[in-house]
């Protein structure tokens, strides 16, 4: 259980930071371009925690299902 709390909060956490990247760009009239490859590299890095994480997530639910399948035969 406290797995899943820390990784909801991860999760969060993450998507607040793509957030905030995208918030930036948008508040941009003139993009420095060293910051804002920086910015797009950082966000680069938070998609693909978040889409291993929800892989993760994914392969837990087929577990989940193949258990109830199995105890329900």
């Amino acid at each position: 259980m406290e797995k899943q709390k820390k990784d909801k909060k991860e999760i969060g956490t993450k998507l607040g930071k793509l957030e905030a990247i995208v918030a930036w760009f948008e508040a941009q009239e003139e993009v420095d371009v060293e910051e804002g490859l920086k910015r797009v590299r950082e966000g680069a890095a938070l998609v693909k925690d978040l889409k291993e994480r929800m892989k993760g997530i994914e392969n837990e639910f087929e577990e989940i299902k193949k258990d109830l399948s199995d105890n329900a035969a």
